[in-house]
């Protein structure tokens, strides 16, 4: 894994309106690789289909490989980068090269925002959109920096973001920006 420059930036610097932020994992494209690889092998099966067990057998073996290619295939792309960005009153997460899934959150809903130093896919159970019960939910496309928000429904949101530590500035700063809410509920 190669070093991230870190934005150092000194507390009087102006921050950014709007900051992005993207990790992306090359590791992905190998899984990417092995589901173009079952499906070539599904369409060479029935192609050149010389069994004789039965068309069954055949089927299977055909329908098998081409929906766990077409699973690694699609599922691996859509987590081979991240990109977040942080605009206005909210945070968008957009995944892999269609920005699907994404998730949008708005700052008012936000308690607070920490910088995790090392987040790997193995504390999450793999790559992707995870959720787990005691860590909440997460998008982990490489080990490393993570943003991590704690929402205000109790809920803890992780993404691994390349420069997190700035992302962290600059959501704590629109925190302390946003208009608190009010006690009677007016």
């Amino acid at each position: 894994m190669r070093e991230h420059p870190r934005h150092e930036g000194h507390p009087d610097e102006p921050l950014p309106e709007t900051w992005t932020g993207r990790a992306t994992n090359r590791v992905q494209w190998l899984l990417a690789a092995a589901g173009i690889a079952c499906i070539t092998l599904g369409v060479e099966l029935a192609v050149n289909s010389t069994w004789d067990s039965g068309i069954a057998a055949l089927l299977m073996s055909v329908i098998g490989c081409v929906a766990a290619g077409l699973l690694m295939l699609f599922g691996t792309l859509a987590f081979v980068h991240v990109a977040v960005r942080v605009e206005g009153d909210c945070l968008e997460v957009r995944c892999g090269h269609m920005g699907l899934p994404r998730r949008r959150i708005l700052l008012a809903h936000v308690v607070d925002a920490d910088f995790v130093p090392r987040v790997t896919p193995r504390q999450w159970g793999g790559w992707g959109y995870r959720w787990r019960p005691e860590m909440g939910t997460a998008v982990v496309v490489r080990r490393g920096e993570a943003l991590v928000l704690k929402l205000g429904d109790g809920r803890i949101f992780t993404v691994t973001v390349d420069d997190a530590e700035a992302a962290v500035r600059v959501i704590r700063n629109r925190l302390h920006l946003l208009p608190k809410p009010d006690p009677a509920g007016a």
